[in-house]
Order: structure tokens, then sequence, then C-alpha cells
């Protein structure tokens, strides 16, 4: 076995992008530029008012003031403000020449038809400067971004409407194991629903990427070896789950040996998923996960997550907190780094969920991250920091 760390690091480094394609913008979200983003335009284009009111010149704002037009969003001034003059205007607004200061219409007292007066101390601006937030041609967005609905107004706002972004991987999921069951029957005495195969779909899907669902593998050599064909015509990255420790019936790494499939680790000091194996072969990636659900699950996260990441075009790194514990913290065997599910209290601590290990599929239902345990550690009283990583 080798440690988590060194085994991450061994499955990024195979990372590579698989190409480049123009999409529409709104398609766009969960995939990763191939370009900067520059912009076509100032922003704001033009002296922009920042709220209602009154627009004329600062060392005005103590004096009587005539009200010479109205200036609604979308429409260019046509007069310009000279002194003891303003021009009612709204939010969004292009300033007129001469103002240099919007009075809020709020402090202001209408005198007659087409005379105000301010009635506070001072003021300031509330004018939004030409290019104030951006100029033309600086980069809004860099190449290499993982875009989010957050960044699509950004892209509008430019007139990116289309965009390079990194092709994102295919996925096939394998489960295998005589146990399962699809999980529309009912199982019988001696089998399990199959629930690794969804979680894996669902994880996968999260990440916006196109998952296919390939079946259960029985325990034979030739099944095993017949689906993960023809998976291998199907997808860039084979996620199979079970299968993979030293059990009679545990036959991936002989297939994968047999397919030529070059292993770089089988084992990982790690809990849940220690019998974790990794492979490569051209531009396919192989995982192969332990068959119990925690397993899978924190695998995925953690080790499969940031390689999707990374052949996407974007580094990923799971964010990591120190928080205090809300009781005390005990396990008897320290050999391997341990992710164990917790959630947040009100009061800012990390609190256990209960949890009997890596078959204990209900333990992630409530789950709001892992409390991530170092190789050595037994203890962790209450109120010391742990390391915390939200799911």
């Amino acid at each position: 076995m080798i440690l988590f760390e060194n085994a991450l690091k061994m499955a990024l480094q195979t990372g590579k992008t698989l190409g480049i394609e123009k999409i529409d913008f709104m398609s766009s979200v969960g995939k990763v530029l191939a370009e900067d983003i520059q912009s076509d335009i100032n922003m704001p284009p033009f002296d922009k008012s920042a709220m209602d009111g009154y627009a004329c010149r600062h060392q005005d704002t103590g004096n009587k003031l005539t009200v010479i037009e109205t200036i609604a969003a979308g429409y260019f001034p046509k007069k310009q403000v000279k002194k003891n003059e303003c021009a009612k205007i709204m939010t969004g607004a292009p300033v007129p020449k001469g103002a240099d200061t919007v009075i809020m219409v709020e402090h202001t007292r209408k005198l007659s038809e087409n005379k105000i007066i301010y009635l506070g101390d001072s003021s300031a601006s509330n004018v939004c400067k030409l290019a104030e937030d951006i100029k033309k041609g600086d980069v809004v967005l860099k190449k290499g971004t993982l875009l989010q609905p957050r960044h699509i107004p950004v892209l509008a706002s430019v007139g990116a409407t289309e965009v390079l972004v990194y092709k994102s991987p295919k996925v096939a999921i394998i489960s295998t194991g005589n146990e399962l069951v699809e999980p529309r029957f009912k199982p019988e005495s001696s089998q399990i629903r199959n629930s690794n195969a969804y979680q894996l779909i669902s994880q996968a899907r999260q990440l916006g990427l196109e998952a296919e669902y390939m079946g259960i593998a029985k325990d034979t050599m030739e099944d095993t070896r017949k689906i993960l064909v023809e998976a291998c015509r199907k997808a860039d990255i084979i996620i199979l789950s079970g299968a993979v420790s030293m059990g009679d019936f545990d036959f991936i790494p002989l297939v994968l040996k047999e397919m030529k499939i070059n292993v770089l680790f089988h084992g990982v000091q790690t809990k849940p998923g220690k019998r974790t194996i990794f492979g490569i072969s051209a531009n396919q990636w192989f995982i192969g996960l332990p068959g119990n659900p925690v397993s899978t699950f924190v695998q995925f996260e953690m080790l499969v997550k940031p390689l999707i990441y990374k052949i996407m075009g974007t580094g990923y790194q799971t964010p990591v907190y120190r928080m205090p514990l809300n009781d005390d913290y005990h396990r008897k065997k320290a050999i391997r780094k341990a992710f164990e599910p917790v959630v947040f209290t009100e009061d800012g601590k990390v609190k256990q969920v209960e949890y009997h290990g890596s078959a204990h599929i209900h333990s992630l239902s409530y789950a709001q991250a892992f409390m991530v345990i170092e190789p050595g550690v037994t203890t962790i009283k209450k109120g010391e920091l742990a390391d915390v990583r939200p799911i």
C-alpha cells in the first residue's frame, strides 16, 4: 500500500486534457475555459448614476437648483448642467456633462415644479466612473476557470456567447458481484441491492459529466472482461466498484493485467478505501474502488474528483478547514489516514455522526463533511482542532 498523498499525486500526474470545443455560453456551466475571456467594452461604458436622484455640480449642493431635464436609464442626456442647475436622473442612466455628483432624491425637497434643494450636509459623488470596473481588453475570466452560474453574467456582459472549453471526459460505471441485484428488485436472502453504481453516477453527473451505467459484472473472469471491454469502447474513465481485494472472486486486478492496463498502484493507506486500484492505458483511466458504499463515496470525492478536474483542464483542491471538535474522538488503530463523516454544529464545531464502518451507507445521509485523521493519531480531545473537508 502507498500513502494517500502519493496515490493522489500519481493519479494527477496522469491527467491530461482531451481536446477543445466551442460551445454556447449557456451550456458552459461545469466546463473549464480553454481561453482567456477579454472584455470588448468599457464597464461602465459611461459615467453612470449609482442611484435615483439629481445630477449636479458638487460645489452647488448648498444652493437652490433648477431642474433642466429628466434622464431615464437607456437615454442619453441632451443638456449640459451649469451653475445651480441639475438633472433628475435614474439609477444606471448616463451622468450629463458638467455634473460630477448625484444627490439622493430622498435627501432633497421640492420647492416648485422645477426647483429643488439639497437637505444634506455633504454628498458622496454616487457616480460610477467610465471603465471603473473593467477596461476594454481586460481579462475578465482566465483560462482554466471552472465555469459556475456566477460566471454566466460575466460572459454575457462582454458578449462572449460562444466560448472555448476543454472537452469533458465520458465516464462508465461498472458494478461487480453475484450478490447484487438492481434497486427495483427485492433482494433474496443472499443478495443486496446495488447502490454503488447509482451513487457514482450521481457523483459524476454532479460534475456535469456524461456517465453511463454498464451494468453488473458477475464474479467470473469472462463476464468481468466482457463488460470492461465494452466500457472501454464508450468512455475515457472507467470506474468499477467491488472485486478489487485479494479474494477468490476478485477478478478486476487480474482482468486489468490481462488487458495490459498499466496499474500504478493497488492499495492505499486510507480508511475507508484501502484496496483502491488505479491504472492507465493510452487516453483512458481505470479506477477500481472497494465494494462498500462509504469507501466508493469517499474515494470518488478525494481521489477521483481531483483527477477528473485535471482531465477537464483545471486544478481542484478540496477545501480544508480547521475546526474544533464537539466531543472527544478516539480510534484503536492509527495506521491509515482516515476520513470519517461529521456534521457542523450551530456553535461552529464538528460532531461525529453514528458510523459503523465503510458498509454503513446511512451514515452519509446527513453528513456534511469528512473529518481527516492523519496516521498515528488515535485521539483528538473535545475542543481541539481537526481538519475538515466539506462534502
